[in-house]
């Protein structure tokens, strides 16, 4: 498999089109997911850590109470690569991910059930 790193430009203009939530910092793609509580910081670790499993291709990740930020780059190639832009965008599909009907999804405005703080849509 092809591990070419590609070149800071390059990321940071494919992020701009395919993942617009993440950012190149200091030589990885970066995303910060804001939650309501503990109880969806570890939904999210752990829907990160089934995935990058399952792709064989493990983030860093940071979490506080009410966050969680991932980080991908792939050691191997010194660099970002495809296979962090493949990851990124299936956790960017899976973690906010929202049902539609006849899903009702968990409400957002009670903090007994809400656990993700969705980002709102580009205007």
């Amino acid at each position: 498999m092809d591990e070419t790193a590609y070149a800071e430009p390059d990321i940071t203009a494919r992020l701009a089109r395919d993942l617009p939530h993440w950012r190149y910092e200091k030589g990885w793609i970066r995303r910060t997911f804001r939650t309501h509580s503990w109880k969806g910081t570890l939904m999210v670790i752990n829907t990160v850590g089934h995935l990058a499993e399952a792709a064989w291709h493990h983030p860093d990740i940071t979490a506080s109470y009410a966050w969680v930020e991932v980080r991908l780059c792939t050691h191997s190639a010194k660099g970002i690569t495809d296979k962090d832009f493949a990851l990124a965008a299936k956790i960017e599909e899976v973690v906010t991910w929202r049902p539609g009907p006849p899903l009702e999804g968990t409400p957002e405005k009670d903090a007994r059930f809400a656990y993700i703080k969705y980002d709102q849509a580009a205007s």
